[in-house]
């Protein structure tokens, strides 16, 4: 397909309020999109279907499926899109907002002190006017911007529409195969030097990777960890750790899922407190931020040699069920004239709430210049 009548399409659905996702994954120059048929609202409980899912943070309430036989699909290959420069709106912070969230972070302080809770992810959500940026247009931009993140564009009339350039992997399944992704430690990133890290940062890190390992021991086997990397993610640096095992035959997807989502980047450890803590304090709905999106039991044919046409032969053709998840970060949710953006950090018992809440408002302006 031509990239002009690609996105016609794309747009077409949009005027026509039809449920639809454009995405591409990281290290891709394809974009990839799904539109649905009608405007019906599938959901799925079970994680057993195929198509394109668009999960909560708090999996109590429903995702979102796009079914693949309800969908038509295309796909582009392409570097870079021609697309019109926008320039981000302003966002006023305001004390009322500012007093919320310290008081909420000195509440996580105290339960920290008080209590088995080692660290919880608190997060706020701000508002800012967007009166005419369209979101195809802000996909376009993050395409050409983001190379290392899956970035997005998710619409449904009846549930609204989500923008993001996420870098983070939930996890991915190939067949049998699991492979999920510990990410912790962050620096900025500088041209020359080598980066240096410390013995409390590489503790983190095994931390993480530890509490990976511990959750997919029942339904996994043969799991193998990486050596720890340092990875870069824009301005940022990151140790990075990979996890590979097998799934075990009676182990189903919704239980892997919900042994991993949320993570401790986005929740907080140990994982049940930490939610407990965030749905009962934090006085909004995160909704989808921190939720996860993604490609749900697509078939994927590999052929083993260059004839085609023993596709159906399976001496040729290996068949195999691929699922790919990634974390809801660095986005946005455009509602009427509006924006949301959701940032949040990870509070433990040496947090300081003031500084938490200049962390929120640097974020916000990095998200903001990012997704307009």
């Amino acid at each position: 397909m031509h990239e002009d009548s690609f996105f016609e399409a794309l747009e077409t659905q949009y005027a026509k309020q039809l449920p639809f996702v454009v995405y591409s994954r990281p290290i891709n120059s394809k974009i990839q999109c799904w539109l649905q048929k009608d405007d019906e609202l599938h959901k799925t409980e079970t994680f057993t279907e195929s198509g394109f899912v668009f999960a909560p943070f708090n999996l109590n309430e429903k995702s979102i499926l796009f079914p693949k036989e309800a969908c038509l699909y295309s796909e582009i290959d392409i570097k870079t899109l021609e697309t019109e420069v926008v320039e981000p709106t302003k966002i006023f912070q305001n004390e009322t907002e500012k007093l919320q969230h310290i008081n909420l972070v000195s509440e996580g302080i105290k339960r920290i002190k008080n209590s088995n809770l080692e660290k919880v992810v608190l997060s706020r959500c701000e508002t800012k006017p967007n009166q005419s940026n369209s979101p195809i247009t802000i996909f376009k931009g993050l395409f050409n911007t983001y190379k290392n993140a899956m970035v997005y564009c998710w619409y449904h009339p009846k549930v609204g529409l989500w923008i993001g350039a996420t870098p983070e992997l939930l996890f991915k399944v190939e067949g049998k195969q699991l492979t999920t992704i510990s990410l912790a430690g962050t620096q900025p990133y500088r041209r020359i030097s080598k980066p240096a890290w410390t013995h409390k940062e590489f503790e983190e890190q095994q931390i993480v990777t530890n509490y990976i390992t511990e959750q997919i021991k029942p339904y996994t086997e043969q799991i193998n960890v990486s050596d720890v990397e340092t990875v870069r993610a824009g301005s940022l640096l990151h140790l990075k750790t990979r996890v590979i095992s097998l799934i075990k035959d009676k182990s189903e997807l919704k239980s892997i899922i919900e042994a991993l989502h949320p993570t401790p980047a986005v929740c907080g450890f140990p994982k049940a407190e930490a939610k407990a803590f965030i749905l009962q304090h934090e006085n909004y709905n995160r909704e989808y931020y921190t939720g996860f999106l993604g490609e749900l039991n697509l078939t994927q044919v590999k052929i083993r040699n260059n004839n085609r046409c023993n596709v159906e032969n399976n001496a040729y053709a290996v068949v195999k069920t691929q699922s790919n998840f990634y974390v809801n970060l660095r986005c946005m949710q455009l509602k009427d004239n509006t924006a949301n953006i959701y940032v949040g950090g990870g509070i433990t018992k040496d947090s300081n709430p003031e500084r938490e809440w200049e962390e929120t408002v640097n974020k916000t302006a990095t998200i903001n210049a990012v997704l307009s």
